[in-house]
């Protein structure tokens, strides 16, 4: 009777998400829905998020078509401050160049860039206290640089050398700097919001005043740990903001298959009744806002904040990804929200606070700059060259106290080394 019943249904099906354009097809990014600059409401920071939910539909937008700041989210920064906004920037894309170049020329084993994203990490780096606390994906190298990281501490753990304070125990660019406020980066996804959520747990528990911040890709928006993440903020309204930085691309799978079609990424803040915002990732200007906006919000004990910024991954997922494989050739320079660094100079342009021939100098100071550090880090070696740790140093940093059966490891390993006759920690 049952199958009877039914004899009218057409079979069930499975969507299957698919991008709209693969290598070969013209691009037409005209379906994507770009409000004007300034149209998003700026709501109080201690609003209720149940109030202004329509900002994870939309998008926060500073600069108009003319180069202009615009609307209430406008952080009226100084023409100083987005002077050294813009030369971080391009600071950021010149050792993200010649990093690359370094990996090609067989001087590391791996290299990510974050051409066209460079809008994300540094203005929020500015936005944020220098002592609150960040736990980076590993496209967030903005941060490290707009903190003051010196750059050959950076590339002496990219080639794993004798300068690499990490000793070689990570994969190059997963860096760990404690005094620059940045947690290790874990190769594992999403690993870090849980992580992030328990230290800003920790910083209210004491009193503190530091707040905590954390980045994922969309994609890892579907792990386990982020949901996780989210339920402990939500419950004990910890002073944590969310990063989830849109650039369209997982590797070489495209946003939908972690949810895109049917809903922004932002719109997830919904489900958990914390504060969202989805906000033009191209835009340094209204990046920064809404995280001082979230800072703030986090800061006075109004709970968590979820930023979607929508952005676009202008090249390889890593060195050893290859786009054209997956996508179409015309993405990168038709994508409708233009470069990051462009924008913010035609801004400064457009307000008479710069030039072109100041950009090209500029450019020109940035890429000597890391061409010197490059030059003083490969002092201390580069990856493939022979072990630059000591080889006893490979049981360190495990635990606080080396147990037992660690120390007859290392001692095993030792004894071996010299039976051999062949040093393995060779320099």
């Amino acid at each position: 009777m049952a199958d009877a019943a039914r004899s009218n249904l057409p079979p069930l099906a499975l969507h299957v998400p698919e991008p709209k354009f693969r290598p070969g097809d013209t691009v037409d990014f005209a379906d994507v829905e770009i409000p004007a600059a300034g149209s998003a409401r700026r709501p109080d920071t201690t609003e209720d998020p149940r109030g202004f939910s329509e900002l994870v539909y939309t998008m926060v937008r500073v600069l108009d078509e003319d180069n202009r700041a615009v609307g209430p989210w406008d952080p009226k920064l100084s023409p100083d401050t987005l002077r050294r906004m813009l030369r971080h920037m391009a600071l950021v894309r010149a050792f993200d160049e010649r990093m690359f170049r370094a990996q090609r020329q067989g001087k590391t084993s791996f290299y990510m860039k974050s051409l066209g994203e460079e809008a994300v990490a540094v203005p929020q780096a500015y936005a944020l206290d220098a002592d609150d606390m960040c736990f980076p994906s590993y496209r967030q190298q903005g941060l490290l640089i707009a903190r003051g990281c010196p750059l050959v501490d950076m590339m002496n753990q990219i080639y794993s050398n004798r300068g690499d304070k990490l000793q070689g125990k990570q994969l190059p660019i997963m860096y760990s700097e404690k005094r620059f406020g940045f947690f290790s980066i874990s190769g594992n996804l999403t690993t870090q919001y849980p992580q992030a959520v328990g230290w800003a747990m920790a910083s209210a528990s004491k009193g503190d005043t530091r707040i905590a911040a954390t980045w994922c890709g969309e994609g890892s928006t579907a792990e386990g740990d982020f949901h996780s993440a989210l339920t402990f903020a939500t419950v004990y309204r910890a002073p944590v903001i969310f990063n989830v930085v849109n650039n369209q691309w997982a590797i070489s799978s495209f946003s939908g298959f972690a949810g895109a079609e049917a809903t922004t990424f932002a719109a997830r803040a919904i489900g958990y009744g914390i504060a969202g915002l989805r906000v033009d990732g191209n835009d340094a200007l209204a990046v920064y806002a809404a995280t001082q906006w979230a800072a703030e919000r986090a800061r006075t004990n109004a709970g968590p904040t979820l930023i979607e910024h929508f952005t676009y991954r202008a090249e390889g997922h890593s060195t050893s990804d290859d786009p054209t494989q997956y996508r179409s050739a015309g993405e990168p320079t038709a994508w409708p929200l233009g470069d990051p660094i462009r924008r913010l100079k035609d801004h400064l342009i457009a307000i008479c606070e710069w030039d072109e021939e100041r950009h090209a100098a500029m450019d020109r100071e940035v890429a000597d700059e890391v061409k010197a550090a490059q030059k003083e880090a490969e002092k201390n070696g580069i990856l493939g060259h022979g072990l630059h740790q000591p080889l006893d140093t490979l049981f360190d940093g495990v635990f606080e106290e080396m147990p037992w059966h660690l120390r007859e490891q290392q001692a095993q390993m030792l004894a071996e080394e010299a039976e051999s006759g062949r040093p393995w920690d060779r320099k």
